[in-house]
Parts: structure tokens; C-alpha cells; sequence
């Protein structure tokens, strides 16, 4: 092979090279931050403190449209699963 095929060659393989791990940078990168939003939630009580067990809702206004047998479920502790 001559010099000149061979520095051709190597031309075109470090570009191959090159282009490839640009391109994988750039399509890693538009398609990665797009997907990697973080969303947060708590779960806090009325007091605003967090808590693992169910505090019922005890306002005036809930209280006035809600079922005996949800607030029945509220007094006992319990999550509620009735409207």
C-alpha cells in the first residue's frame, strides 16, 4: 500500500472515531435530559410535619359534607374508602 492510502486510511478511520463518539455525546445528551426530570412528593399532615400514619381532615367544611360511615373510618384510625 502506498503512504498515501495509508495516511487516507487513517484519516478516515479517525474520523469514523470521532464522528461516532460526537455523535453518541450529542444524542445521549438531547435525549437524556429531557426524560431525567425529578419530580417530588411528600405527604405531610395538617400540622406540617411528615408522618407515616393517616391524620383525617377534622375542618369545619370537610366535616360537613362527609359520610357517618368515612368519618366512622376517620375516628378509627383508618384510611378512608368510602365517599
Amino acid at each position: 500500500m502506498h503512504i498515501g492510502k495509508k495516511s487516507l486510511l487513517t484519516v478516515v478511520a479517525a474520523g469514523s472515531i470521532a464522528g461516532g463518539a460526537l455523535g453518541g455525546r450529542v444524542l445521549s445528551s438531547a435525549t437524556g435530559n429531557a426524560a431525567t426530570g425529578t419530580t417530588t412528593t411528600s405527604t405531610t399532615n395538617p400540622s406540617g410535619t411528615p408522618s407515616g400514619t393517616f391524620v383525617p381532615n377534622e375542618n369545619a367544611t370537610h366535616e360537613a359534607n362527609e359520610s357517618a360511615a368515612r368519618e366512622a373510618q376517620e375516628d378509627a384510625g383508618q384510611v378512608p374508602t368510602v365517599p
